[in-house]
């Protein structure tokens, strides 16, 4: 895994052996951040990463200097690493918590301009993560909320679905509000 541009452009990255992750693809990530770049400005956006794994997604967005960065992340592991990588990459952007997505979830507490969820493809109730986000609106009303998963999962019929993208086997749904929807680029 690499960052792909901003402040940390090209640095390699490398967690340790063992961690529960699937990280998102180098292929799949670039693609989702051709998107954002098209549609975002990184330096004005607080951003919340859940099921962060291996920080990858969250340090892009680190890179790239998002104003804030929030890995949330159940394993000890995960945030160990994420909490060591921001001190070796002297993230001050970027903050690391361990505790349950869906309990962190439940007590809202502000929003955020964009959300990007990769739950496991096999974790239960993990078609219930848009609702939570839009009910307890976490997500800003002109926000991006992204959501990775298997082709075995569909949101067209959710009323905040907006675009689907395919990279091989990952599947990124795109949700906005109805009043900020625009054409994805």
């Amino acid at each position: 895994m690499r960052i792909i541009s901003g402040s940390h452009k090209g640095r390699v990255i490398r967690p340790p052996e063992g961690l529960p992750v699937r990280p998102t693809t180098d292929m799949a990530k670039e693609s989702l951040f051709n998107i954002l770049n098209n549609n975002v400005d990184f330096e004005d956006i607080k951003v919340l990463d859940l099921f962060a794994g291996t920080g990858n997604i969250s340090m892009e967005f680190a890179s790239r200097n998002a104003t804030a960065v929030v890995s949330i992340d159940i394993s000890s592991r995960c945030i160990a690493y994420i909490t060591k990588m921001i001190a070796d990459l002297k993230f001050g952007n970027l903050t690391a918590i361990q505790t349950n997505v869906f309990t962190y979830l439940a007590r809202p507490a502000g929003s955020y301009d964009v959300i990007f969820a990769d739950p496991p493809y096999d974790m239960a109730d993990r078609e219930k993560i848009p609702l939570l986000i839009f009910e307890n609106k976490w997500l800003s009303d002109d926000g991006w909320f992204i959501m990775e998963h298997d082709k075995y999962l569909s949101f067209k019929e959710n009323p905040f679905f907006w675009d689907e993208r395919r990279y091989g086997k990952i599947h990124f749904t795109f949700f906005r509000h109805p009043s900020a929807a625009t054409e994805v680029e």
